[in-house]
């Protein structure tokens, strides 16, 4: 199915109706267990002989549809999915590191990613860099004897800066370690990382994907293309003590990663997706190409409108002429710039959380990737747990709104906006 065009993968990638009762839609196996044919069947899924389901915290035919649809329009040769986006960044660098590793991270990350690696991580022993993307130097620059990986978002968010995905793979191989890249905001629709070198590509699927605000998920999606037994990750070449001895770069080989990461990571952190969420997903991804098109036409219809309004200092998205991110959008994301937008408001905080507070088709919650629109007003909520330093970093200032653009008639959400701007001309300071 890798040879079809995405739309039709979207469709049909992962499910053999043969096998599958003769179902056209995608069947919700909804079974915690398995029934094995015998003890030495039972045995052989065991000893990683013989392929089959054991316990959906490991596998679920549900589950292994999406997870094969979703390899395929990415590019990579297989994916786990996980219960969210982040369990999927949790279980890929819990699978991948120990204590004393070090990552290499773009600053502009998500604030519950950023969190994750600066707070979090860190009570396990593996601590993690910061960088500023936009110098790609800066990621050779801070490599150390302990790194093990770099990570980055292919569109930062709410900074919405545009990575150079090609040019940080090429330190990532020279210090040796693998690119992960989050590339929720992107989508495969719009960007496959993979073709410019990443290693891992992490979804929250709960955004664009699912695009209806109904399921939470994560995947995780091995491209396949890093050399495990380079001797900076002796867990792949060693037997594991966790898995009866096993040598996964010996049994497993270019599919060592994703084989770790279900059969220890699922196994002992527990993430499993749920096979009814699975099902709500594979129905938003149905449609994903022609939704994350009218997404990114509407935020950019509404950035370019939003640069001419009076309450309104700054504007920020990728596809604006004005972007310091334009070439590298250009380069990466000739489709589209998803639906994102960013701008900051002449009154600042205070006239921020005003327009946050009072939109009517916008609605106040702390999501993106929504068929409806949606608006938050990130330095009081979602990165409210950083310092103001850690907020500028990753792209929050006081006066930024984050809108995620859905799919309304962009006249129906500029009506919206203004309504809400009249109530806050009070704060804009007067000549």
């Amino acid at each position: 199915m890798s040879t079809q065009n995405f739309a039709t993968n979207a469709l049909h990638a992962g499910h053999d109706v043969t096998s599958n009762g003769g179902t056209r839609a995608v069947p919700i196996y909804q079974s915690t267990a398995y029934v094995f044919n015998n003890s030495d069947h039972a045995a052989n899924l065991f000893n990683l002989s013989e392929p089959g389901n054991i316990y959906t915290r490991i596998n679920n035919p549900t589950n292994d549809i999406l997870e094969q649809r979703l390899a395929a329009l990415e590019g990579g040769i297989a994916a786990v999915v996980t219960a969210s986006g982040t369990a999927a960044i949790a279980t890929t660098l819990l699978t991948l590191l120990r204590a004393g590793d070090r990552i290499v991270a773009s600053n502009s990350l998500y604030g519950g990613t950023y969190n994750l690696l600066n707070v979090t991580l860190p009570r396990h022993g593996i601590t993690t860099t910061f960088v500023d993307p936009s110098d790609t130097s800066a990621f050779k620059e801070a490599v150390q004897e302990n790194t093990r990986v770099f990570f980055i978002e292919s569109l930062g968010n709410p900074k919405l800066d545009v990575l150079d995905i090609e040019a940080i793979s090429s330190e990532a191989k020279a210090a040796k370690v693998p690119l992960i890249v989050d590339n929720t905001v992107a989508t495969p629709a719009l960007l496959n990382p993979i073709k410019y070198g990443a290693n891992i590509v992490i979804h929250s699927l709960t955004k664009y994907i699912n695009g209806n605000g109904t399921a939470l998920g994560g995947v995780i999606i091995d491209a396949g293309t890093f050399d495990w037994t380079n001797g900076k990750f002796p867990e792949f070449t060693e037997p594991s003590a966790g898995y009866h001895g096993l040598v996964y770069a010996d049994v497993l080989k270019e599919a060592s990663f994703i084989a770790k990461v279900r059969i220890e990571g699922l196994r002992d952190y527990g993430s499993a997706l749920s096979p009814f969420n699975a099902f709500q997903i594979i129905q938003g991804l149905e449609t994903l190409e022609i939704r994350i098109k009218r997404h990114s036409e509407n935020a950019l219809a509404l950035a370019k409108w939003l640069q001419i309004q009076e309450e309104v200092a700054w504007v920020n998205y990728p596809g604006l002429t004005s972007s310091n991110y334009k070439n590298l959008a250009d380069k990466y994301f000739p489709k589209g710039q998803s639906g994102i937008v960013t701008f900051g408001l002449k009154g600042g905080f205070e006239a921020a959380k005003k327009v946050a507070d009072t939109t009517k088709l916008f609605s106040l919650l702390a999501n993106i990737g929504d068929t409806k629109s949606l608006i938050i007003h990130p330095a009081s909520t979602t990165h409210q747990q950083l310092s103001e330093k850690q907020q500028e970093a990753t792209g929050v200032t006081k006066d930024l709104i984050r809108l995620s653009v859905g799919l309304e008639n962009i006249e129906d959400l500029k009506t919206d906006l203004l309504e809400a701007f009249k109530l806050v001309r009070e704060f804009v300071p007067q000549n």
